[in-house]
């Protein structure tokens, strides 16, 4: 537990012929990473590798890959789908049920079992993560998309993960033209929802964080709206803003090790701390509260287990619709590219330092801790662009 190093291990092999080998070119650290290293996702082991948010050069084909040949350029879904069974076949790909060959845990823990990503844990399928030199990728012609000659690197690198996981909460969310919408959390993810609200059609955006390097970079970058939920309240500012009714949709994009204020804020570290619960809702509550009657809570952010005080008598009183899935990348990829080709939506802002994979630890300490407003930093195998 937040202990990190950069070892040597093999390197992958095709197991399957619809795999593909990925020559990484940059990943990047990631919010929910932080949860697998302070040890809140159950299943990791000594010498496993993280990392689901990549792109690359593929430099072997499995002999049933038909989409793909070597030397492309792709971006990569953090998520596996197979392409194939009935999850998959809906647009729910981050549920498939043919990726993940360790059901076992989550179906004791969840019921049933999710489809596998990478670099998260055995209880997740338990594949090798990206940040490495090279990655097997299962599933390739599903979960492999080809970079636009026009959309370098970096920009391209955050349509493995959170501008897809953004658009998904904005998205299923049921955002609609003129609506108001609030988004908890400035990272990558809340920042990539607010930009994906205000393309469907909303016509307010607020963003709430406490850091103000992330609060002054989502005006800049994104054009929302901010609130610093350490000097106000949140849910009376909200009001304010709204006439009286609340957003209409609210987007929690933080998770499960959500800060807060309060006595319920202390609550929520101390049983956490002491592993009487497993996640933290802070944010979760608040958006519950604050959003109107009859709107929209989608839970982006990462949650393992159980939480305690959480607010069924007003999601129920208040006919609120509440709901949260990982990220169905393949279904918003190909379309996030193109908006990133035309420039309509801006993701290279997110990639505030830039280090080789042997100061990966340091990259997640700098990321943990925001050290020196860091939002993101990426990771490249071959060194820090100059």
């Amino acid at each position: 537990m937040n202990e990190l190093s950069v070892e040597d291990v093999p390197d992958p092999e095709l197991r399957n012929d619809q795999d593909v080998i990925v020559k990484v070119s940059a990943g990047t650290t990631c919010g929910s990473d932080l949860h697998l290293i302070g040890g809140y996702i159950p299943a990791m082991r000594a010498g496993d590798v993280i990392g689901h948010e990549f792109l690359g050069e593929i430099v072997e084909v499995g002999p049933g890959v038909r989409r793909h040949k070597v030397g492309d350029r792709v971006v990569v879904c953090s998520f596996v789908g197979c392409g194939r069974c009935w999850y998959c076949a809906n647009d729910l790909w981050s549920l498939c049920d043919n990726s993940n060959t360790n059901p076992g845990i989550t179906q004791a823990m969840w019921g049933y079992e999710p489809g596998a990503v990478f670099g998260y844990s055995h209880a997740m399928g338990g594949l090798r993560g990206s940040h490495a030199e090279y990655v097997r990728v299962p599933f390739a012609d599903y979960g492999a998309f080809p970079v636009p000659d026009e959309v370098d690197d970096v920009s391209a690198l955050f349509a493995s993960d959170s501008a897809p996981t953004g658009w998904m909460g904005a998205d299923l969310g049921g955002v609609r033209p003129g609506d108001v919408v609030a988004v908890w959390g400035c990272g990558a993810v809340g920042q990539m929802a607010a930009r994906a609200a205000m393309l469907l059609g909303a016509e307010r955006v607020v963003c709430i964080d406490r850091f103000p390097e992330r609060l002054a970079m989502t005006r800049q970058h994104i054009g929302a709206e901010t609130i610093d939920y350490t000097e106000t309240d949140v849910g009376a500012e909200l009001r304010e803003l709204t006439g009286g009714r609340g957003p209409d949709v609210c987007i929690e994009a933080v998770g499960m090790e959500a800060h807060g204020t309060g006595p319920d804020y202390a609550y929520d570290q101390a049983k956490q701390q002491l592993r009487l619960h497993t996640d933290r809702p802070t944010a979760v509550r608040e958006a519950i509260y604050s959003c109107r009657k009859g709107g929209s809570v989608f839970v982006l952010g990462v949650f393992g287990g159980a939480v305690d005080k959480f607010p069924l008598g007003a999601l129920m009183n208040k006919g609120l619709t509440l709901r949260g899935a990982q990220m169905h990348g393949q279904r918003y990829i190909p379309m996030l590219l193109d908006r990133i080709a035309k420039g309509e939506l801006s993701t290279r802002h997110l990639a505030t330092h830039e280090m080789s994979l042997d100061e990966a630890p340091t990259a997640y300490d700098m990321f943990k801790h925001k050290k020196d407003g860091c939002v993101r930093a990426v990771i490249r195998p071959g060194g820090a662009a100059a």
